[in-house]
Order: structure tokens, then C-alpha cells, then sequence
């Protein structure tokens, strides 16, 4: 069935608050993909992020993001009060999140909830906590001996508790208990108000597209509590690291530092952890897209300690013995597999053997130097097809900046001679939504037509990433009605 929906991480949602949360903006924004004739909102990860402020580097796979918690539902509970939350400064610029600041803010709110709770226990908090048993509490630990450390990563903890000996995690859990039992809490608040959304936007037919990374941070619950799972030495340091390697787009490559698989681990352990994390996810989404979906076939391993990618090589990962496996387990499962870049036979092939569709990215397909699997005339219909994704410029920005051959291309493709600057993106958007591709998600940027300003991430870069939020109103009625003429002259109408 042909069908369309928007890319808008939660983060980007307006607040008064300094990020976007599971607040009155995202009921609303759910109320416009309805009225848009939109049937998906595609997310990032919700994890709680670590240095860097990046969704796809989390202090646990199962964790959410506690900046997510709306700050107006706790004021509604009675756990905060409005003039506590106005009286904080999370940045002055609306259009974009300054984490520093948040960061302080935030969990200064977060403590003075929590405690006020403590007044008035729920139930439902005592459930949370027996249904969540197998991650919460090590989370929760995790966070508290972080953060009785100075923050620092678990490998430079005392010897007792980063080795977890008993006496140790007895220790720990008696001195650290109100920290632990607070960031139980958050997790509580974060899955109640997240459930209560999901919730919503089913009900107005709208589902949700959740993103998950294939690999963990090391800085992380995950690999604190089972390092057996991972690639790493006698002491626990990882042998090597992932990451992409020298391309058109960065002479060094792409050296992102997550720890590698130990895949015959999980191949003998029936690969339980890997059914428990998309099984898990399936509470949390409708539909999953897995990042970096090629690494499943064959990863690149970077000796640890190298400050570029350049010296790595590939390795054979799982391939379809893993899916096979989750198929078993969980049956037929609705994933999106994020097959983009480089491409040999044997990903094309485990990707058609799975059965999931891939991604075609608009922005891909104008190298007027080689025929491309991109351009809409090459598409099956198993397949979700964008104008850009979180990691491209967007529509307006990329092609200001493409050269006189890539636009002539893109010109004569999508017969754009004539248009007004301010009518490129629409135009991509048309080609993605007439494409044959089963699915189009296009980034709100793109329907508001905003340049690079509006760039999500430039991967392999610190600093400016994550942070680029819509404004109050942007999305005007008139928009909204173009956009829902468009998604029914193309057959996509919910």
C-alpha cells in the first residue's frame, strides 16, 4: 500500500523548555501529519545520549532520554511548579538547543520532581519497575556509580565495581540508592508519557518509525554489564572499534568508536540479546529502522587506538543466521534496513533476503559521473524512499552547493529550468512522492524549505550537531494543505 509520513526528530519539536519533548507540540504535531493525510512519523533513537549530544551513541539500548519527560505534565502532577520551570535558563534562541545549559536545567527539575514524588508513591511505579527488571535496575546503577565517578566512563571506575565483583555491586547499590532509584523514576516518567503519545498517534492512524543503532556505545550500561558480548580484551578494553572507511566524501573515513561484536557470542547464545533489543523496540514503535543495516553482512574493524579510520579492514558479521533467528522468535516484523553507501553483492543479497526494504535518498542520485541506483525510474516498490535522512544537507543547502554538471542533471531529470529558488525542494519532494517506492518520508525541512541552517548532523564532526529545532507555527494551515493535495494526487493519501 502506498503511503508517505515526516522525518522530525523529537528533539526538534518547538518548547518553551529548550528541546522538544513528549509535550502539547508533539500531540500537535501528530494532529497535522492527520490532517496532512500523513501515515508515519519517523523518529530518532530516544536513548539518553552522552558526549557529543548524539541519539546514535546512548548510555543504554533500552533507556529513554530523560530531556524528552514534559516538563508541563509534571507541573500538571503537582511535581513541579511553573515559575521553577521559567525561572531556568535553557538558551535564548528557539531555533536551536544549547545542551549545556539544558543539561544543568533539566536534571535540577528532574531531582525536584522526583523527590516531590516520593510523597505520594504510585503503584504504577512499582510495576514499571517489575516489568523492566532485565534493564532498568543495571541502567539505573550504571548511572549512579557514572556519576559517583565524576561522570567518567566505566572503564575508569575503581577496579571492583568496573570488574562488577559482589561486594562491589553490594556497596554501590547501598550508597548510590536514591541516585539509582531516581533514574529509575525518569525512566518510569519517560515510558508513561512516550506510552501516552504512541498511543495518540495510533489512534489518529498514524504510526510510528523508530531508529535504532546497530551498535552501542562504550560508554554504556550495555557494555558494562556484559562485556562478553563485545570485542574486548582481558581487560576489558575493546580490541578494536567501527566505523566506515576513506570515501569521496572524507579522505580519512569515518572513525565513530562504538565497540565491535563478538558475533560468536551471540551466534551461541542463540543471539538473545539481539531478539530481546527488537523485541523490546516493538513495544516502543511500529516500525524500526536499523542504522547502518550493511554491518550485519560484513563490518569494518579499526585497530582501537587509531585516530582515523584509514587502517581497517572487513570482517564477516552474522549475516542472515541472525534474521533468521529473530524471525523465529518474533515472526515477521515490519524493518526498514538502512542499506545506503558503498554496496557489494552479498549486503543487496542479504537485504533481499530478508524481505525488508531498503532506502533511496533523492540527494544520492545526481552524480552526473555514473548511472544510479537512486534515481526514482531504478526503483522497486520494496522500498522507502527519501529526500535526504538526519546525516544529509538539506534539499535547499545541497543544491545550492552542487556543481555545474550534478545540477544540469538534476535540472533536466526533474525539469527544473524556470523554478524559483524557493520551489527546488517541493520539486524533490514531488519525485519522491510519484516514485513507485511502497513508502516516501520526506524531512520536514524539506516542506518548509530551509537551507543548511536547518542541517541536522554532519557526521564525523562535534559541535554543531543534533541541535536545529522548528519554530511555533511554522507549519501553517496553507502548508499543511498543499502537502495533503500533493500526498493524494500521488496515491499516499492515509
Amino acid at each position: 500500500m502506498r503511503a508517505c509520513g515526516m522525518l522530525l526528530p523529537v528533539s526538534s519539536l518547538p518548547s518553551p523548555y529548550g528541546i522538544g519533548a513528549f509535550s502539547e507540540s508533539a500531540y500537535r504535531f501528530v494532529d497535522t501529519l492527520k490532517e496532512a493525510g500523513q501515515k508515519y512519523w519517523q523518529i530518532l533513537p530516544l536513548g539518553p545520549t552522552s558526549y557529543g549530544d548524539s541519539p546514535y551513541q546512548s548510555f543504554s539500548t533500552f533507556a529513554g532520554n530523560p530531556y524528552f519527560i514534559d516538563l508541563d505534565q509534571l507541573i500538571k502532577e503537582g511535581l513541579l511548579l511553573q515559575e521553577e520551570c521559567d525561572a531556568c535558563d535553557f538558551g535564548s534562541d528557539p531555533r536551536y538547543i544549547d545542551y549545556g545549559k539544558l543539561y544543568g536545567s533539566r536534571f535540577t527539575l528532574l531531582k525536584k520532581a522526583y523527590t516531590r514524588s516520593l510523597e505520594k508513591p504510585e503503584e504504577a511505579f512499582e510495576t514499571f519497575k517489575k516489568e523492566n527488571s532485565e534493564w532498568v535496575g543495571e541502567y539505573a546503577l550504571y548511572m549512579a556509580v557514572k556519576n559517583h565517578f565524576n561522570s567518567v566512563s566505566w572503564n575508569q571506575w575503581d577496579e571492583d565495581i568496573r570488574n562488577r565483583e559482589e561486594k562491589a555491586m553490594e556497596h554501590y547499590r547501598e550508597l548510590c540508592r536514591e541516585e539509582i532509584d531516581f533514574y529509575t523514576w525518569l525512566q518510569y516518567e519517560f515510558y508513561t508519557q512516550w506510552g501516552a503519545l504512541k498511543d495518540y498517534a495510533n489512534q489518529n492512524g498514524i504510526q510510528i518509525i523508530g531508529d535504532i543503532p546497530i551498535y552501542v556505545a562504550f560508554d554504556s550500561a550495555d557494555t558494562w554489564a556484559a562485556p562478553e558480548m563485545f570485542q574486548f580484551d582481558e581487560k576489558n578494553e575493546p580490541k578494536a572499534v567501527a566505523g566506515c572507511p576513506p570515501d569521496g566524501f572524507s579522505a580519512t573515513g569515518q572513525l565513530w568508536g562504538n565497540p565491535l561484536y563478538d558475533w560468536e557470542y551471540h551466534k551461541k547464545t542463540g543471539y538473545q540479546w539481539w531478539i530481546r533489543r527488537i523485541e523490546y523496540c516493538f513495544k516502543l514503535y511500529d516500525i524500526v529502522r536499523i542504522d547502518h543495516f550493511r554491518g550485519f553482512d560484513e563490518y569494518y574493524s579499526i585497530p582501537y587506538g587509531d585516530e582515523t579510520a584509514e587502517f581497517g579492514h572487513w570482517e564477516k558479521g552474522p549475516g542472515i543466521d541472525l534474521f533468521n533467528a529473530l524471525k523465529e522468535a518474533l515472526g515477521e516484523v515490519p524493518v526498514i534496513a538502512e542499506d545506503l553507501g558503498f554496496l557489494t553483492p552479498t549486503v543487496l543479497q542479504l537485504v533481499k533476503d530478508t524481505g525488508y526494504p531498503g532506502m533511496k535518498v533523492l540527494e544520492f542520485a545526481f552524480d552526473s559521473r555514473e548511472e544510479s541506483d537512486y534515481l526514482p525510474h531504478t526503483y522497486s516498490r520494496n522500498c522507502v524512499v527519501y529526500t535526504g535522512t538526519h546525516d544529509n544537507e538539506t534539499v535547499s543547502g545541497w543544491y545550492k552547493e552542487l556543481n555545474d554538471q550534478d545540477r544540469k542533471f538534476a535540472d533536466d531529470y526533474l525539469n527544473l529550468y524556470g523554478r524559483k529558488e524557493e520551489e527546488i525542494p517541493m520539486e524533490f519532494v514531488r519525485a519522491a512522492l510519484s516514485s513507485v517506492a511502497d513508502t516516501a518520508i520526506i524531512p520536514l525541512q524539506d516542506y518548509l524549505g530551509l537551507g543548511k541552517e536547518a542541517r541536522i548532523n554532519t557526521p564525523s564532526t562535534l559541535g554543531n550537531n543534533w541541535k536545529w529545532r522548528m519554530l511555533e507555527g511554522e507549519i501553517t494551515p496553507e502548508l499543511t494543505a498543499r502537502i495533503r493535495r500533493m500526498t493524494k494526487l500521488y496515491g499516499r493519501l492515509a
